[in-house]
C-alpha cells in the first residue's frame, strides 16, 4: 500500500513537472534580435541599392518592391507598425558584413540561397520569397537569339556574387570565351551596360527586367535571352545565432504564402479571423497559441498581412502584369496551380 501511494505520489509530480515544462515551452522567448528592435523601436532591413520590383527607393526615399515588403510585414509581425521599417541599402559587397557585424537584423536584398552561404557565414537563409534563375541581357541590335552565341562577349557582372561564378561556369562548361567587365556598385553596372561598355549583362531573371522597365531610355531596344543557367532561389538571411528571430522571419513569409491560399487579404483579415475555418483562425491569432509559442503577439501575422497584403497582393503590386517588370507567376505560382509556393501549416 506504501508503495503504491509512492507510486502515486511519484506519478503526480512527474505530471506536475512535464505540464510546467510545456507551459515554458509555450511561453517562448522572442530572443535577443526581437528584444533588440523593441527596445530600438524599429526593424533595421538591408535591401538593395535599387532593383525595380524587389526593392528601390523613389524620388521621395519610399521604398517598394517585394524584399521591401516582407521587411514591412516584418516590422507589423514584431512591432505591430509596418512603418516602423528602416531600410538600409547595401551593394553585394557590404551585404554579408552588415548583417554579420549586427547593423541589420535581417537581409532582404534579392540574395541567392546556397549551400556555401547556410554553411560558412555565421548567417542562415530563412525561406524563399522568389524562384529565379541566372540569365543574359542584351541589346537587339546585336541579333543574338541564344546565349550560345556570346563567344567573346563583354559581360558586366558585380564581383563576390553567385552571378560572377555563374558567369565563369558556363563559359567554361560550353568552352567560350568572354570579357568580364567588373563593376561592384549595381547603378554604376547598369549605367555602364546601357551605355554601351558592355555587351551582356548577367543576373537574375528578375533584376534583368526591373533593370530593364526602369533604366533603359527604351526597354524594347533590350531582350533578354532565353536560357537560365542556373536555380536561384531568393530569400531573407539572418544571422545563426537567434533560431527564434530566424524561425519568425521564415513564417512571416509563409504566412503571406498561406494567407493567399486560404484567401485572406489585407482588406478582409479582421473578418476572416471571426469565420468557422480552423486554419485561418489559427493563422489570424483568433485561436491562441502560435503568436505565444514566438513570444510575439497572437495577431502577428494578422498585422503582417494586413499591412502588406498576401504573398499574391505584394506580387501583383511589384511584379505583376500592372507593373512595368509585368512578370508572369510561373515557378512563384501557389502549387495548386502549377507553382512551387506551399506553406507548412499553422497550428
Amino acid at each position: 500500500m506504501k508503495a503504491r501511494r509512492i507510486g502515486i505520489h511519484f506519478l503526480i509530480k512527474a505530471t506536475t513537472v512535464a505540464a510546467a515544462a510545456l507551459a515554458m515551452a509555450g511561453a517562448a522567448q522572442a530572443g535577443p534580435t526581437v528584444d533588440a528592435i523593441k527596445k530600438r523601436g524599429e526593424l533595421v532591413c538591408g535591401v538593395s541599392q535599387g532593383s525595380a520590383g524587389l526593392s528601390i527607393a523613389d524620388a521621395q526615399g519610399r521604398w517598394t518592391g517585394l524584399d521591401a515588403d516582407l521587411c514591412r510585414a516584418l516590422a507589423a509581425a514584431v512591432l505591430g507598425d509596418a512603418s516602423k521599417t528602416r531600410f538600409v541599402p547595401l551593394s553585394s559587397q557590404q551585404r554579408f558584413p552588415a548583417l554579420q557585424s549586427g547593423e541589420i537584423d535581417v537581409l532582404n536584398r534579392n540574395t541567392t540561397i546556397t549551400s556555401g552561404r547556410d554553411a560558412g557565414l555565421g548567417i542562415v537563409s530563412a525561406g524563399i520569397v522568389f524562384y529565379d534563375g541566372q540569365g543574359f541581357m542584351v541589346p537587339k541590335k546585336l541579333g543574338v537569339k541564344s546565349a550560345a552565341e556570346l563567344d567573346g562577349a563583354q559581360v558586366c557582372v558585380q564581383p563576390g556574387t553567385v552571378n560572377e561564378q555563374n558567369l565563369v561556369d558556363y563559359f567554361n562548361k560550353h568552352k567560350l570565351s568572354y570579357r568580364p567587365v567588373v563593376i561592384e556598385n549595381l547603378v554604376e553596372l547598369e549605367q555602364a551596360f546601357y551605355a554601351g561598355r558592355c555587351d551582356v549583362y548577367l543576373s537574375d531573371a528578375s533584376t534583368l527586367a526591373a533593370s530593364r522597365a526602369a533604366r533603359a531610355a527604351n526597354p524594347d531596344d533590350f531582350v533578354i535571352l532565353p536560357e537560365r543557367i542556373n536555380k536561384s532561389p531568393l530569400g531573407p538571411f539572418v544571422r545563426q545565432d537567434d533560431p527564434n528571430w530566424s524561425a519568425i522571419v521564415r513564417w512571416t513569409v509563409n504566412a503571406l504564402v498561406a494567407a493567399e491560399e486560404l484567401g485572406v487579404t489585407a482588406a478582409n483579415a479582421d473578418s476572416q479571423a471571426q469565420g468557422a475555418d480552423a486554419q485561418v483562425r489559427r493563422l489570424l491569432g483568433a485561436e491562441p497559441g502560435i503568436g505565444k509559442s514566438f513570444g510575439l503577439d497572437e495577431q502577428w501575422a494578422r498585422n503582417a498581412i494586413k499591412a502588406v497584403g498576401n504573398y499574391g497582393e505584394v506580387w501583383n503590386r511589384n511584379l505583376g502584369a500592372a507593373t512595368p517588370l509585368k512578370l508572369e507567376r510561373g515557378l512563384n505560382a501557389q502549387w495548386n496551380q502549377g507553382g512551387l509556393l506551399y506553406s507548412p501549416p499553422f497550428q
